[in-house]
This record gives structure tokens, C-alpha cells and sequence, in this order.
């Protein structure tokens, strides 16, 4: 017995299609136009700040203490990376110069916390809850 493979082809088409036509409304309404309306406003309050602040401030300046301003605005753990870059690079290159102890201050000195892994305050023995009073000689405030 023949069948004709034209329904499972147009069954097949049909699914794709249903698919496509979802997926495709799904992204576009994922996908939010620009805020037009806000960004005027922004223009216009860097226009405002531009020509009537009291000191000369470039353009770069004030656009980057906008997204600092913006960045703060949303947790405390957001930040601008801009020229302090190189220096965060240089902190978390796994490259350690220090003591390697986290302290806290206290009423007669400098309270560990905890020393550092392979540091060395680790090798010394310092100890969580140590106090140091003297540096070098000196007395720690």
C-alpha cells in the first residue's frame, strides 16, 4: 500500500512554522527599544550642566560622573572601572605583597581577624584574635 508523503510534509511545515512565528514574537519582545524620551531628558540636564556650571568641566568628566552617579544608584557594589583599572588589575593578579591579615581596629591596637593563606603573617604564626600593639618598636594606634 502507497501513501502519499504530502501530509507528514505538510504537517512538518506547519510545526515549523507555528515555531518560527513564536520564536520570533518571543525575541522581538525581549528586545525594549531605547528609552528616547529619558535620553532627551539626560541630554538636556548635560546641556544644563554643561553651559551654566560653575567651573569648566569637559565633556568626558561630566559624562563619566553620570555613569558613576547611575551605577551608584543601583547597589553598593557597582563602579566605574575607568582609570583605577590598571590598579584593581595589579590587586587581583595573583601577585601578593603584604602582610596578609586581615585586621580591624581595636581599644589597645590592631585586632587580627584572620590571617591570609600562604602569607606572611601565616608564616610568623599570627593567629585569629591576636592583638599587636607595637610596630617595629612603636606602639599601634
Amino acid at each position: 500500500m502507497y501513501s502519499s508523503p504530502l501530509p507528514r510534509l505538510l504537517t512538518a511545515t506547519l510545526a515549523l512554522v507555528i515555531i518560527a512565528s513564536f520564536t520570533t514574537r518571543y525575541s522581538q519582545a525581549n528586545q525594549d527599544p531605547l528609552p528616547l524620551a529619558e535620553i532627551s531628558t539626560f541630554a538636556k540636564v548635560f546641556e544644563t550642566i554643561k553651559n551654566n556650571y560653575v567651573e569648566d568641566i569637559s565633556d568626558e568628566e561630566l559624562l563619566q560622573a553620570a555613569v558613576r552617579g547611575m551605577l551608584s544608584g543601583l547597589d553598593p557594589h557597582s563602579a566605574l572601572l575607568d582609570n583605577r583599572l590598571d590598579d584593581v588589575r595589579s590587586e587581583t593578579s595573583g601577585r601578593y605583597g603584604g602582610l596578609g591579615i586581615e585586621v580591624t581596629k581595636d581599644n589597645g591596637g590592631i585586632r587580627v581577624i584572620s590571617p591570609i593563606d600562604d602569607t606572611p603573617a601565616q608564616a610568623a604564626g599570627i593567629l585569629p584574635n591576636d592583638l599587636i600593639v607595637r610596630l617595629d618598636d612603636r606602639p599601634v594606634n
